[in-house]
């Protein structure tokens, strides 16, 4: 990509992102991990409460990107054939024909992805990780880009299955919809919420475009102090005394990735120490298990992002 062509590609995210805002408003962290995410050629899982915002934002970002979206409300008795499709006999041909489900799109809204019951929610796991389905021994390749957006509620509410580990090992990054603070609010009730503003949005980037983006952030240099840095923070996770269950290559992998997309938006063409460090909890926390007799004044789905952050404020900086 030229010079030109990659601020013109800098410009698009940064229009991206604004756009983004205008939607979701006093979560400006939020929308730059969800950008993130999609640069890094990752799958964004949001969780949050009812009624914070995380089915907009996927809608929001299904907007912005002129891409296939489709959406699938997850409920207790869903089946994995109603995510992936099922093969239906025709008497035309004499044969078996698969007829695709709703997952054969650009981006998929799984929204209260933990509402339905662990074996549905395995069905995304080739997806996933290959960007196909295998049905009936025929492999089925997925359009590209393929991004699944995910949301769930806290753990502690009722109705929730927890996701295996295997499940949450394929989204790139766990974020948190929080409530928005007092200005935020004042600003979403002055503007009759964001139903509006959803609908005034306009695509500002094609699937093409992501494409690309996504081969440009791969470019992006990372310098091996770095790289001993993000493999110094993996290590503390397997060895601490706190986790039972430390950070996988896979999750140092998706660090890396995450860090190249974070100095992309920064419009810049090399990593820095905080690009690394300030996505090490959102990266990692949904990837770790914190033992049963650690001890902690904050609420147990928030142990993980804890720890992580004491191993991050022990671990030396590369200069």
């Amino acid at each position: 990509m030229s010079p030109e062509t990659a601020t013109a590609a800098s410009n698009r995210a940064t229009a991206l992102e604004q756009a983004l805002r205008r939607v979701i408003r006093g979560k400006d962290d939020v929308v730059r991990l969800a950008l993130v995410s999609i640069l890094a050629r990752g799958h964004l899982l949001i969780e949050g409460v009812p009624g914070v915002g995380k089915t907009t934002l996927a809608h929001a970002m299904a907007r912005a990107l002129d891409c296939t979206f489709q959406r699938v409300q997850f409920t207790s008795d869903m089946l994995p054939s109603d995510v992936l499709g099922i093969s239906v006999y025709s008497m035309a041909e004499q044969q078996f024909e698969f007829k695709p489900g709703p997952i054969f799109t650009n981006i998929l809204l799984a929204d209260e992805i933990n509402r339905t019951t662990p074996k549905t929610q395995s069905a995304l796991l080739e997806a996933m990780s290959e960007g196909q389905v295998t049905m009936d021994t025929h492999s089925h390749p997925l359009p590209q880009p393929f991004l699944v957006i995910a949301t769930q509620n806290p753990i502690e509410h009722h109705g929730t299955y927890p996701l295996p580990e295997s499940q949450l090992d394929r989204f790139l990054m766990r974020v948190r919809m929080g409530y928005p603070d007092a200005v935020a609010e004042r600003e979403i009730l002055r503007s009759e919420a964001g139903a509006a503003r959803l609908d005034d949005l306009r695509p500002i980037l094609t699937g093409e475009d992501v494409l690309e983006m996504q081969q440009a952030v791969t470019r992006i240099r990372v310098d091996d102090s770095l790289i001993q840095y993000t493999l110094s923070i993996v290590r503390q996770t397997r060895e601490s005394q706190h986790l039972s269950l430390g950070v996988s290559p896979r999750g140092s992998q998706m660090l890396y990735r995450a860090a190249q997309a974070m100095a992309y938006l920064e419009s810049r063409d090399f990593c820095v120490p905080q690009d690394f460090k300030s996505l090490v909890v959102p990266v990692f926390a949904h990837r770790v298990m914190v033992n049963a007799n650690y001890a902690s004044s904050v609420k147990k789905s928030e142990q993980a992002e804890q720890v992580l952050t004491e191993i991050v404020d022990s671990t030396a900086v590369p200069i």
